[in-house]
């Protein structure tokens, strides 16, 4: 058996630092603890691999040539080639050279290592202590006509550190006060020949200071007293009170030129150079409505020289900076201003916490940015264009849910796979066709977006499913017009007329709980010819509520539904027999079917309805699995098994031909169960796993009478049996490892209904946060 990957569906964490592009336009990015690879040069093909390798959260990441990257994570461990613990606490800002890596930390340190030019260890060489202060910003660059290297540091203290190596050491050079709140970017941009290095950086105060640091020369004076008037300056110094008013009575600009000394080694002689530099404030960019989150120069083109400079910000929106020419007086002399040239992302600020961090691709031609719930969004333009004629547009980025995702369900045709997740978000995924070229698999829907954490979803209809989040309430969803329209242009999917009778779309409320119809067609316009990107789903593609149903007395915990979808049964968290229950409901009516099923007397883990819908399997914490069989006036219990496991059952499924079903358990076994002539059920195998097994389910016998039967574990591997027909033997195929699978626990599996008998496919949910569908060749 071979294995490959169809879809990998992940976030992106809340760092500013967490991403970076190769040369070659492969955007990396931190997910959970894992590292993802997104070939943003080869269309829209989405994520192709997830990296483990972190024991805690990644923070930063940054390239270091086309072979290798940094990572760093929130326990103080840095990687590249090798494995480092610099820091107790977590790493918070990492920058690289070709010589030298910097990391700061929440310990209020920066410690600056020395990277091998062959396979020799990586060296500390200096720690810089920040006396308590945090840093959140690194930025190296090499000062102007120079090879000595200046080191930008900026944090919580709101001011910017400059560091330069003289000698052997790096020592602080200058201090740049004017930010008013921490300092969340830096970067340096690319100088022209005999151009100034710019140093942009960025606050939470929502403004970005460009500092010019240039060769030093005595009498020379301030680029910008020579070209703009003392009653432009006075103007531009009187506006900023009107918008900025402090404590001390409005924004200070300061023109204060610091100088910094720095002594390198002469070549071909053993004594050493003193060179100056001087480091003045250049201009205050002033655009966006809350705090900056990261900042990047654009890598200079050929034909557009012109510096640009992307910023992101929690006000939902993404800028572009770039200098224009404009009259400065009478005298027709001119000067360069930095103006707003481009600005895309949400109006009305803060939606959803805005943008975290943006990154341009190395052509310059794309700019990328992941916002707070962990989705990408992409703008891309005419290579050709100009500074002054370019044109943007949106294009299809990446996203998946942020944090554990705790189900996935196929609809009855296999054509949709829902998933939900502590993120309190549902989401449809499904395969668009492309021309000339094979189907890829998208999010196409986020059709509840809920005030509780959602713990399972089942569909009850190719266009209808249930939900259940942390709070009592079991609520019934149904796909609106808009969204048919939308699968049928895509070409997904088509449906006939009589399902045409429904609103056209939703909207969700303020406290996110009960999703509204909504018949306005022209509210929110739904997206042409393409998939919804990821600022729509969240608007366009929302689905109305249909229907509530109560009756348990703690929060839901899990939920299924009967194959024809006549029936759909819930179980809440519960400590006593009372409790631990299994309601069932009538989809037709929503009314209750019989009496609740009882017995458990601990949390119900998981339900499965047979195939024929004759019996109900249920799972419980307290170790016991329990039958029920259908009769007049709903289902009664049928046989039990008190103890079959030493700890929680996790997990349980039926096989297809309805002969046998499996219950999976913390105590490391998954054992299969038959009936015998009677009514009586024994255990027929005992499958021993390596760790807890969280999760099972099964296919259908092929045309070699060969069924399967696929395994998750806590461990996050995935396990493949077999077994034929009138054997009781199972026989272990494959394991896939987290190169392929996950690194945390397994909480669902389902194969795709449909598929073919020698490539099947697979859909697998993890607490690491990322949802996958693997396609599994059989050999």
């Amino acid at each position: 058996m071979n294995v490959s990957t169809a879809y990998i569906s992940a976030s992106t964490n809340r760092y500013s630092g967490a991403s970076d592009v190769t040369y070659e336009g492969t955007v990396i990015f931190g997910s959970s603890n894992l590292i993802g690879l997104w070939d943003v040069s080869d269309g829209d093909e989405g994520i192709s691999e997830m990296i483990p390798g972190h024991d805690g959260v990644v923070t930063c990441i940054r390239v270091m040539n086309s072979q290798s990257f940094a990572s760093a994570d929130d326990k103080g461990e840095w990687t590249s080639f090798a494995n480092f613990t610099a820091h107790k606490q977590a790493i918070s800002a990492l920058c690289v050279t070709d010589e030298y890596l910097a990391t700061g930390s929440s310990d209020a340190t920066v410690k600056l290592w020395k990277l091998p030019q062959d396979d020799s260890v990586v060296q500390i060489f200096q720690t810089i202590s920040l006396s308590g202060r945090y840093p959140l910003s690194l930025a190296w660059a090499r000062l102007p006509q120079s090879n000595s290297l200046v080191l930008a540091i900026g944090g919580t203290d709101r001011n910017i550190q400059l560091w330069t190596c003289s000698e052997t050491t790096f020592v602080q050079a200058a201090v740049l006060g004017g930010h008013e709140d921490w300092i969340r970017g830096l970067s340096f941009s690319s100088p022209e020949a005999d151009g100034p290095l710019v140093l942009a950086s960025g606050s939470q105060d929502a403004t970005i200071r460009l500092w010019n640091i240039e060769v030093f020369k005595k009498g020379a004076k301030s680029q910008a007293s020579e070209s703009l008037s003392d009653d432009l300056l006075d103007a531009f110094e009187e506006s900023l009170g009107d918008f900025g008013d402090t404590e001390e009575g409005g924004r200070q600009i300061s023109l204060k030129r610091h100088i910094l000394s720095v002594k390198s080694k002469q070549e071909n002689t053993d004594g050493m150079n003193s060179s100056l530099f001087s480091v003045t404030f250049d201009a205050l960019l002033v655009g966006h409505e809350a705090g900056i989150t990261s900042i990047s120069w654009r890598a200079p083109k050929a034909n557009n020289p012109s510096p640009t400079l992307l910023s992101t910000s929690i006000d939902s929106s993404l800028i572009l900076w770039s200098t224009a020419t404009v009259n400065t007086d009478s005298e027709d002399r001119t000067s360069s201003i930095w103006i707003n040239r481009q600005r895309f992302g949400d109006i009305g600020g803060q939606r959803l916490g805005g943008f975290v961090g943006g990154v341009w691709r190395p052509d310059g031609n794309e700019v990328l940015a992941w916002g707070w719930s962990g989705g990408w969004r992409r703008w891309r333009c005419e290579s050709h264009a100009t500074d002054d004629d370019e044109v943007w547009e949106e294009a299809g980025a990446i996203g998946g849910h942020r944090g554990s995702v705790k189900s996935v369900d196929w609809s009855p045709s296999g054509t949709f796979l829902i998933s939900s997740g502590i993120d309190q978000t549902t989401r449809i995924h499904g395969t668009v066709p492309r021309t000339n070229k094979p189907a890829t698999w998208y999010e196409l829907a986020r059709p509840q977006m809920h005030g509780y954490d959602l713990l399972g979803t089942v569909f009850l209809e190719e266009l209808k499913f249930a939900s259940i989040a942390d709070e009592k309430v079991l609520r019934i969803f149904e796909a609106p017009l808009r969204f048919m329209e939308l699968m049928e242009t895509l070409h997904v999917s088509q449906f006939s007329e009589n399902e045409r009778n429904r609103p056209m779309g939703a909207s969700v409320p303020p406290l996110y709980l009960s999703n509204k119809a909504d018949e306005d067609e022209v509210t929110i316009a739904a997206p042409g010819m393409r998939r919804p990107f990821d600022g729509e789903l969240a608007s366009v593609t929302i689905w109305p509520e249909v229907e509530k149903i109560f009756g348990h007395g703690y929060e839901s915990i899990t939920l299924a539904t009967s194959n024809s979808g006549r029936y759909i049964a819930s179980a809440c968290k519960a400590s006593s027999p009372e409790h631990a229950v299994v309601r069932i409901y009538d989809t037709t009516t929503w009314q209750p079917v019989g009496e609740p099923l009882a017995g458990h007397s601990l949390t119900v883990t998981q339900i499965a309805f047979s195939p024929d819908n004759g019996l109900i399997l249920t799972v419980s914490r307290d170790r016991s699995w329990r039958l029920y069989q259908r009769a007049e006036g709903g289902y009664k219990p049928l046989v039990h098994e008190s103890k079959p496991h030493g700890r929680i059952i996790w997990d349980c499924a039926w096989a297809p031909e309805g002969d046998i079903f499996a219950t999976a358990s913390r105590d490391k076994t998954v054992k299969i169960w038959g009936k015998d002539d009677g009514n009586n059920w024994r255990c027929v195998s005992t499958l021993k796993t390596e760790e807890s097994a969280t999760a099972v389910h099964f296919t259908a016998f092929d045309s070699q009478q060969k069924r399967y039967l696929a395994v998750g574990l806590e461990n996050g591997k995935i396990m493949i049996y077999s077994n034929v027909k009138l054997d009781t033997s199972w026989t272990s195929k494959m394991t896939i490892t987290s190169d392929f699978g996950h690194v945390s626990q397994i909480n669902r599996l389902r194969w795709r209904p449909g598929t073919g008998e020698q490539f099947r496919e697979i859909a697998s949910c993890s607490e690491d946060g990322t949802l996958k569908i693997l396609i599994v060749q059989i050999v």
